[in-house]
């Protein structure tokens, strides 16, 4: 893991917090801590270039109207300040360090100055001042070098990161939501760009990368150097949104460092109508959106665009539950794909479409019922084959979490060996440890292992083929399907007639409005006794009836004049009990009754080859494929059993684990008694040395 100048910055820079206990609440350190932190940063990055600007601008001053892409070319960065101050300059002058602060904070450019008004920086700049700490503040972070060659941008990643977690977890806030390991996102990146070596060998390649939950921006750094890596003269052109303010100033800080579009970065929540990138399409998707956060809180516009646009907008095939939104942004992502544009000139090459890629927790691969939200949307993605593969990380990765993630690759231009099929690469076991914990992370992923995953995946189809690595498995997408069948059985039932069903009459609405009514007109009914005593007034003896029928019919003609219909239904429906040896219910068209109680639900597989079918050929093979497994499994068992086609569903899953499960047969009796036998003799030798 590279975290040159990680340790030592984030302990000064915590130790810097520190100074705030007892004039700010805890929640509000990160909101003072981090903007300096970004302010330095900025600084440290104009410091080589900071007279030249200066003096540039003098000699620009009422000449010029718009001085800002001269300047820009002077300072070598999207940004630039104009003020002769700086943090240390500002210790000259005790008495007006606020003042002064304000002025070298507005002789930044405009883009930078707004990254520090998403802090609401200027109220702690009055509240520090107010407190005595304002000095002090500045004075810690004038001493703090924070220029590329003491802090790479790889660690300054990980410097906000863990301040923000610490920050984060002070406020019991989702600390987690904002950090990917930088090592998964190297992975990630690896696997995402892997099957177009060919295409970004070129003269000059230029490809768009999107983040929908960019955070601080890790996973577009790590995918622009990867980019140089394959290709020096390459060029990655980042997007991203981020809905946080403090990563979104982070994001957007970075890119102004490194020279880059900052308005790229845009600020609001992808997933609603805010999304900053309604209409444009992109080469590469990456995403580590936040696990199993709730929704409902902007569920107006996301449902909105659902039920008014379905499959024109991002949310057609369904909306998965409030208590998780990751899916979600899985929808948003594939609505930016890239349509496929072949060149026959050059087969080796697929031009145009788009791959993704976006890491879940375990939630998403098996979440909801077959015909539920979440199966749906997996069933839109497998049967339009935009699934390549799943890669298995190993627990306690993230900071936030130690569960077991996944990330899915997904693209709609597969190779031909990936059409139709689904890769599962399992590299659980795939880590090593750390020497010291970040959060929750304890586990990271070496470059060896990276390079070993990433063969993994790419020689997948082969792997699997051969069975020569257990960790890789292939699969026809048709694999995660299956339709979930309803399995009735004939209702029998015959009657029983005691107090125990008289009092469950008496209970009902049907006699209570009946009793009512015969009691006002001073009929039937004693006014003073119970409900209970007038139904056995009317039903004095206990008895049995071998169908609901045959009661029916027996207390209609023996009561007809004096109890109504709707009583004596009451007392029928009551008086049922469930009876195997019973004859079979059947309805007016002389078909059996199903009994509700014995309904059950049965997962079956899907056909084989079942999606490259026609409409009516899929319905004729599910129906043939479904009476198969009747006859086959249940019939013997169960031979008054049918199933009710109409009640098919289709469901889609990917039991991820199951596929990778190996039994390991328990150890032999004997081995265990004897084992347990030796312990109870060393207990035996313990207590004697006791007793003496």
């Amino acid at each position: 893991m590279v975290t040159t100048g990680f340790d030592d910055k984030v302990s000064f820079i915590w130790s810097v917090a520190d100074e705030l206990r007892g004039d700010f609440k805890a929640h509000e350190y990160g909101q003072v801590i981090l903007p300096f932190l970004v302010l330095r940063r900025l600084e440290c990055a104009l410091e080589p270039t900071k007279a030249e600007v200066i003096a540039q601008a003098e000699s620009l001053s009422g000449k010029v109207d718009n001085v800002a892409p001269v300047l820009q070319m002077t300072s070598g960065y999207k940004f630039y300040n104009t003020s002769p101050l700086d943090l240390t300059k500002l210790l000259n002058d005790p008495g007006n360090v606020a003042a002064n602060l304000r002025t070298y904070i507005a002789g930044f450019s405009s883009g930078a100055i707004e990254v520090l008004e998403r802090y609401g920086f200027d109220d702690k700049i009055t509240r520090l001042d107010q407190a005595g700490l304002l000095y002090r503040i500045v004075a810690k972070f004038a001493d703090l070098d924070l220029s590329e060659q003491a802090v790479t941008n790889d660690a300054m990643g990980y410097i906000f990161e863990e301040l923000l977690r610490r920050f984060s977890e002070m406020s019991n806030e989702t600390a987690g939501e904002h950090f990917t390991p930088r090592e998964v996102i190297r992975l990630m990146v690896n696997i995402l760009f892997a099957q177009d070596d060919t295409a970004l060998t070129g003269t000059k390649p230029i490809r768009t990368l999107y983040d929908p939950a960019c955070g601080t921006g890790g996973m577009l750094t790590v995918a622009q150097e990867h980019m140089k890596q394959i290709n020096p003269n390459a060029v990655l052109e980042v997007y991203g949104q981020e809905l946080n303010p403090e990563t979104w100033a982070i994001c957007r800080s970075d890119l102004m460092i490194k020279g880059q579009d900052p308005d790229h970065i845009v600020f609001g929540n992808s997933l609603t109508d805010s999304d900053g990138y309604p209409n444009r399409t992109f080469d590469y998707l990456l995403a580590n959106p936040p696990f199993g956060v709730d929704w409902k809180k902007y569920a107006a516009p996301i449902k909105a665009e659902h039920e008014t646009r379905g499959f024109d907008g991002r949310y057609g095939p369904g909306l998965p539950r409030v208590s998780d939104g990751s899916l979600l942004f899985l929808m948003n992502m594939i609505s930016k794909m890239k349509p496929v544009n072949d060149d026959p000139t050059t087969p080796d090459i697929i031009e145009g479409g788009t791959r993704l890629s976006i890491v879940f927790s375990g939630s998403p691969l098996f979440s909801g019922a077959a015909g539920g939200a979440e199966s749906e949307i997996r069933r839109w993605i497998i049967e339009n084959d935009w699934l390549e593969g799943i890669v298995a990380l190993p627990d306690q990765l993230f900071y936030n979490t130690g569960i077991s993630t996944y990330f899915w690759i997904l693209t709609n231009r597969k190779t031909p060996d990936r059409v139709g099929k689904i890769a599962l690469v399992d590299t659980r076991e795939s880590f090593a440890k750390m020497r010291k914990s970040l959060g929750d992370k304890r586990k990271y992923i070496t470059d060896e292992q990276i390079a070993e995953i990433t063969r993994l995946y790419e020689d997948a189809i082969e792997l699997a083929a051969d069975g020569s690595d257990k960790r890789v498995k292939v699969f026809d997408r048709e694999a995660f399907g299956f339709q979930r069948v309803t399995v009735e059985q004939p209702k029998r039932r015959s009657c029983i007639l005691d107090d125990e069903v008289r009092q469950r009459l008496a209970d009902s609405k049907a006699w209570r409005k009946w009793e009512t009514q015969e009691i006002e007109a001073g009929r039937l009914f004693d006014p003073d006794a119970t409900s209970l005593n007038n139904v056995r007034r009317i039903y004095p003896q206990d008895g049995r009836w071998p169908t609901p029928q045959a009661m029916r019919t027996e207390f209609m003609g023996n009561m007809g004049g004096g109890v109504p219909g709707p009583v004596i239904d009451e007392l029928v429906k009551l008086a049922a009990v469930q009876d195997p040896h019973a004859p079979v219910l059947t309805n007016r068209k002389g078909d059996p009754e199903p009994d509700p109680d014995l309904r059950d639900q049965e997962n079956i597989p899907l056909p084989a080859g079942w999606l490259s079918l026609d409409k009516k050929t899929r319905q004729e093979a599910l129906v043939g494929q479904a009476e198969h497994y009747l006859e086959a499994d249940i019939r013997p068992y169960l031979p008054d059993a049918w199933i009710d086609h109409a009640k098919t569903k289709i469901g889609y899953e990917i039991p991820f684990t199951r596929h990778f499960y190996e039994y390991v047969p328990p150890r032999p009796v004997a081995e265990i008694d004897a084992e347990l036998k030796a312990v109870e003799a060393e207990i035996q030798q313990l207590l004697r040395g006791l007793r003496l």
